[in-house]
This record gives structure tokens, C-alpha cells and sequence, in this order.
């Protein structure tokens, strides 16, 4: 009679382990199995236009006009290029009385990450980083420039003094939707000088598109977005 019991048991032994298989593999089946998304990887592009940089052209003597080109992949990736126009017409009233101007065009080339864990929506909060160079002229000069020797007025002048610089921006920021495909957003930038040249004057008051060489390594930008 042991022999029957015997079988029984082999028999109740097998069809548990085959269905603990079964049922180990459809679970890492299921474990690693990769979820397709029905999101296509190029979901349109973003077109924006700098407000902080306008409002300080309008209310200050240096300021820039800005606009942005940035492709949207797959709500995550967003390769961005910046182009701008920075314009300075400064004079210092209070130590060295030097009138100093310039005005040219600058652009940064990067790429944005979107950090929120439900990607597939309006409001985007990223990090990021860009590439920037610029090449301008450079005007500098003083009128009535006592001479030290003979007593009487002179002048100093620099004019058309060509610089360039290259420069690196770590980037962090949001857009929101207002309605329907108007955004707006702001981003905060640590600014790093790779290389530069301020030709033979010296350090240069002001580089369009990084800022004023005394000011922080920190910048900001207000940007309108169109979203399409």
C-alpha cells in the first residue's frame, strides 16, 4: 500500500513545482517586461521671448533682447538654442567718469531635462546646461581727462576694440501654462567664464548675453513661452 502513497505524493510534488514555475515566471515576466508608451518621441517645440532681460534694457544701461527656440522629446528632452542681441550704454559717474558702450549678438546651445516624475503634462520643472560665446566691439572713452603733467583738459579713447568669451551656464527652472498654449516660466543660471579675450583694455564693463563682469555668476531670465 506504500507504493500507491508513494506515487500520490510524487505526483502532488511535481504539479506544485510546475505551477510554482509557472508562476515565478510569469511574475519576472511581468517584473521586466518594458511598458511601450504610446507618447511619440517628438511632441512639437517650444518658442519664448526673455522678459527680465528686456525690462532691464528698458529701465537700466545694459540689457539684451532674447529669444529661444526648444524642441520637446518625448515630454523629458529638450534641446534648446538661445539667441540674443545685448546692448550697453553705460557711464560711470562716480570714479572714473569713462563712457563705455557696446552692442552685438551672442547665442548658447544646450539641453534641458524635465524632473517631474509625470512627464506627459503642461507644467515642467528642469535642469540643465548650455554652451555660450559671443563676439563684440568695444567703445571706451572719457572726455575732459585732466592731464596729470601740463594741467590742461585732454581725452582718452578706445574705439571698436574687438573681445570675445566663451562661457558655460548650469540652469535650473519651471514653466506653467496659463491657458491653452501660453506658458510662462523662469530659470536661474550659474555662469561660468571658459575662455575670453578683452583685447588691450583690460577687463571689459559689460559682455552681452553673460552680463557685467562685477556682478554674481548668478542670472535669471522670465520667459513667455508659445507652446506648439
Amino acid at each position: 500500500m506504500r507504493r500507491p502513497n508513494i506515487s500520490i505524493s510524487i505526483s502532488k510534488l511535481t504539479i506544485s513545482l510546475l505551477l510554482a514555475l509557472c508562476t515565478l515566471q510569469a511574475s519576472g515576466q511581468k517584473l521586466f517586461r518594458l511598458e511601450k508608451d504610446s507618447i511619440p518621441l517628438m511632441r512639437g517645440f517650444q518658442v519664448s521671448f526673455d522678459l527680465f532681460g528686456f525690462g532691464m534694457l528698458q529701465f537700466s544701461d545694459y540689457g539684451q533682447y532674447e529669444g529661444a527656440l526648444r524642441l520637446n522629446l518625448h515630454d523629458q528632452w529638450f534641446p534648446i538654442v538661445e539667441v540674443g542681441y545685448g546692448i550697453a550704454d553705460h557711464h560711470d559717474d562716480l570714479t572714473t567718469q569713462i563712457n563705455y558702450r557696446t552692442e552685438a549678438p551672442y547665442f548658447r546651445l544646450g539641453m534641458d531635462f524635465n524632473l517631474l516624475k509625470k512627464k506627459h503634462q503642461s507644467n515642467r520643472l528642469f535642469a540643465g546646461f548650455r554652451y555660450a560665446y559671443t563676439s563684440y566691439k568695444v567703445d571706451m572713452y572719457r572726455e575732459n581727462l585732466p592731464d596729470p603733467v601740463w594741467l590742461w583738459e585732454t581725452g582718452f579713447g578706445v574705439r571698436d576694440e574687438k573681445c570675445s568669451q566663451h562661457w558655460a551656464e548650469a540652469v535650473v527652472g519651471i514653466d506653467a501654462q496659463v491657458f491653452g498654449p501660453l506658458h510662462l516660466g523662469w530659470s536661474a543660471r550659474y555662469k561660468l567664464r571658459l575662455f575670453h579675450d578683452d583685447g588691450n583694455i583690460g577687463k571689459t564693463w559689460y559682455v552681452p548675453g553673460y552680463g557685467t563682469w562685477d556682478n554674481t555668476k548668478l542670472g535669471f531670465t522670465f520667459n513667455a513661452i508659445i507652446d506648439i
